[in-house]
């Protein structure tokens, strides 16, 4: 059948790679002209398989004043206009409890998992070139309480297949050296061997020059969906620039822009762009590729985090709930030098201009878990809410619509990820 998935963010080109491996007639949609020029673009760029407790957290309650008042707070709320934010920000809260979170962690873990080993089985073929490394990942704490917290995470993520290892500081500075050079008072911080990072734009378009070789594919770039033709709750086809696209079947992949297509079709999705930033810092001598670090770091009191990608170090962090606001705010650009200044005093910075500074919005449902299936209508699936953790969970996501879309039993439960008015 002929499918077209909208959105050529990762969700997106891995949801149309999995269906063209189905056989079917794929066409790739996006407003922008490349893949994986959204949100995909600029991302955090660790695959964080084993590290995802959700943002909505029983902390949050006595962190909260923190988080609205604290100048050096990593997460930002500017109220608007828009009742969506106020219905986003109570469904948050709604899910802040530890029965919640512990039932979101086993969810997103089996998905994680299930998208790990997909990845591992699609490149071991394909041999994609994006700086793909497993170094693994160490979560970094300044603060006792923080890590005896994590401690206990550890221990329940243990009972689901994470192999994880709770660290003082003098071991995470042997496993990762760079560290030693920081600016910070480590208490210790959490090991986790097996987690991987990635460029996810470079991942994005060469998967998408792959299946250009397949003439059941094409790639629609610079073309935004912008009406439908819906009968009977039955979409026949979207425009998508200056030209109608008829189709058998549709996916939603268009990141936090799924909201306003939702609204063309009387569907409220819940979901809330959350803001981020990042730089992507050359490291250009010999000096700033020795201070830098191999393995993933995060620092957690920050929100910021550290991804090797060859001759490249990103850095990534803050969580902002603006609305639309795509302005990049200097202060926000400031705020990830600072940190690698704190943390890799070694590796030189440039000008912002050869920082690539970046910005881009985490498509988020208030508990963390996507929304990956059918759909009300009887022909669009959705694959959308993957928040902060969409180059982590992409390729198991695509294979949950493929599956669901073939009808074929599925790998995981895939009943946490349905759709729920």
């Amino acid at each position: 059948m002929h499918i077209c998935v909208m959105g050529a963010g990762v969700i997106g080109v891995t949801t149309a790679y999995r269906l063209l491996q189905d056989g079917h007639q794929v066409s790739l949609v996006d407003a922008r002209q490349q893949p994986g020029e959204g949100t995909s673009q600029g991302n955090g760029a660790q695959l964080s398989y084993s590290y995802v407790a959700p943002l909505a957290d029983p902390s949050v309650w006595t962190k909260w004043a923190y988080y609205l008042f604290s100048k050096d707070s990593p997460l930002t709320i500017k109220p608007t206009a828009d009742v969506a934010q106020y219905r986003w920000l109570l469904d948050f809260l709604r899910c802040c409890n530890s029965h919640r979170v512990n039932q979101t962690t086993i969810d997103l873990l089996q998905l994680a998992f299930y998208s790990r080993d997909q990845l591992t089985q699609w490149n071991a073929g394909l041999r994609l070139s994006f700086d793909h490394q497993r170094s693994g990942k160490l979560v970094m704490f300044t603060d006792a309480p923080g890590l005896e917290a994590a401690a206990r995470q550890v221990q329940f993520q243990s009972q689901y297949g994470c192999q994880q290892q709770v660290l003082g500081a003098a071991d995470c500075l042997r496993i990762e050296p760079a560290l030693a050079h920081s600016q910070r008072d480590w208490v210790g911080g959490v090991y986790t061997p097996s987690e991987e990072a990635g460029d996810c734009p470079q991942f994005c378009r060469a998967l998408v020059q792959t299946m250009q070789g397949d003439p059941n594919f094409r790639f629609l770039g610079g073309r935004q969906v912008s009406a439908v033709r819906l009968e009977d709750r039955t979409l026949h086809a979207v425009q998508a620039g200056g030209e109608w696209l008829a189709a058998d079947r549709f996916v939603l992949a268009l990141g936090a822009d799924s909201v306003a297509f939702a609204r063309l079709l009387d569907l409220r999705l819940p979901l809330y762009p959350l803001k981020g930033y990042s730089i992507t810092v050359p490291l250009e001598d010999e000096a700033s590729r020795a201070a830098a670090p191999q393995v993933s770091i995060t620092d957690i009191a920050r929100k910021i985090v550290y991804a090797r990608l060859g001759q490249r170090l990103r850095v990534a962090g803050r969580i902002e709930l603006v609305g639309q606001d795509r302005s990049i705010a200097p202060c926000a650009i400031e705020e990830l030098k600072n940190g690698l200044r704190e943390l890799f005093p070694g590796c030189r910075l440039g000008e912002d201009a050869t920082l690539s500074p970046w910005m881009g919005f985490r498509p988020a449902t208030p508990s963390g878990v996507p929304i990956v299936g059918a759909s009300p209508l009887e022909n669009l699936h959705l694959n959308i809410g993957q928040g902060a953790l969409g180059w982590t969970l992409a390729c198991g996501s695509a294979a949950l619509v493929a599956d669901q879309i073939a009808g074929r039993k599925r790998a995981i439960d895939d009943a946490p990820f349905q759709y729920r008015a």
